[in-house]
């Protein structure tokens, strides 16, 4: 992994385009460093899903960086040949606030894990996202602290039994997707470690998002949390839970029926939403999704259960607005053509006083 240098000159412009001549390739992306996460362990899929996607975002390994916290999740800089830092607890969204402000020619990336992001660093992520710092952040969520061997975490299921709670969590879990939204997320989508294609897909909406991008991956960890998504990858339940999105399109999930299409459909059930057999609706009233809907979004974030019995998987929201780094920067821009006089007025302030001696 290469040392950060915020000093680093010359590197190009805005996301630097390699020449037919340099194409990247995964081999590219990939570090001297040996993986060592536990054999089977679900960040090995997330790992192989970056380094095969990273090289067709048509961006400079010397223009992208990974930030992360502490956790499993959190050695992944080191595996991968851009420029990255292993930074401290919680507090990766904050260095990378600062990288995403003073350099517009990065593409900064924060890699984090469900006890990293939403406990000690809680308060960093929902500013970061907040403010709209342009950032592409993957939380992964394998429901447990596995690093420090095996305590809950704050996504972990009530009655969950760990070495921190042997009688059972009584915790009430984050909702990771709806916290994101809560906190005015830009984009927000969720994936399974195991499903490559469908979470390349997913990290190359939120990589094209302008903006705060967070995106909920479902991770296994096979130490301490075995099996906990089991029932969204097996064949005979993955489709009765899995609930994918398209924008524009009804959202119908789960086993074709009579007709061809899936048996059953998300409609709505006063201000929420509930899930329909679609032999016993009228087609019109399937909810038909629509990603730009802040408030679909967030009632599709509610048919999570942490029994995973109704999954939505995909984009939940994916809207646009003004940036904050682009606003830091256009403030900075508008101090140079004060005069000193103006400065020296913007700092005194309306209440100033003089001490006399």
């Amino acid at each position: 992994m290469n040392a950060l240098n915020l000093g680093l000159p010359g590197i190009g412009g805005l996301h630097g385009v390699p020449t037919t001549e340099d194409k990247q390739t995964a081999r590219d992306y990939t570090s001297d460093q040996e993986v060592r996460w536990c054999p089977g362990c679900g960040d090995y899929a997330v790992l192989a899903a970056v380094r095969a996607f990273l090289p067709t975002l048509g961006i400079r390994r010397e223009n992208t960086v990974f930030v992360s916290g502490i956790g499993c999740s959190s050695r992944f800089p080191y595996y991968l040949n851009t420029y990255g830092m292993h930074s401290i607890h919680g507090r990766a969204p904050t260095i990378a606030t600062g990288l995403a402000v003073t350099r517009p020619d990065l593409s900064v990336w924060v890699v984090t894990g469900d006890g990293d992001a939403l406990s000690i660093g809680g308060n960093h992520l929902i500013h970061a996202l907040r403010r709209n710092v342009n950032l592409t952040i993957l939380l992964f969520n394998n429901r447990i602290y596995g690093l420090t061997k095996g305590q809950y975490s704050p996504t972990s299921e009530v009655g969950k039994v760990t070495k921190s709670t042997p009688v059972g969590s009584i915790d009430q879990p984050f909702n990771p997707v709806s916290l994101a939204l809560g906190a005015e997320a830009g984009f927000v989508g969720r994936a399974l470690d195991s499903d490559r294609k469908h979470l390349t897909a997913v990290l190359a909406a939120a990589a094209a998002h302008r903006g705060a991008a967070l995106v909920e991956i479902y991770q296994d960890c096979p130490i301490f949390n075995d099996g906990s998504f089991d029932v969204l990858r097996k064949p005979d339940t993955a489709d009765q839970r899995l609930i994918p999105l398209t924008h524009g399109e009804p959202i119908r999930f789960g086993p074709p029926g009579p007709d061809g299409q899936p048996r059953y459909a998300v409609v709505r059930d006063g201000f929420g939403l509930t899930v329909a057999a679609t032999d016993e609706i009228d087609p019109a009233q399937i909810v038909v999704h629509d990603q730009t809907d802040h408030n679909l979004a967030f009632a599709l974030s509610r048919l999570s259960d942490q029994d995973l019995n109704h999954t939505v998987v995909g984009i939940f929201r994916d809207t646009t607005r003004t940036t904050y780094d682009d606003a830091v920067r256009h403030q900075l821009d508008q101090a140079k053509h004060h005069t000193a006089a103006d400065l020296q007025t913007l700092l005194n302030g309306r209440d100033t006083w003089t001490i006399a001696g």
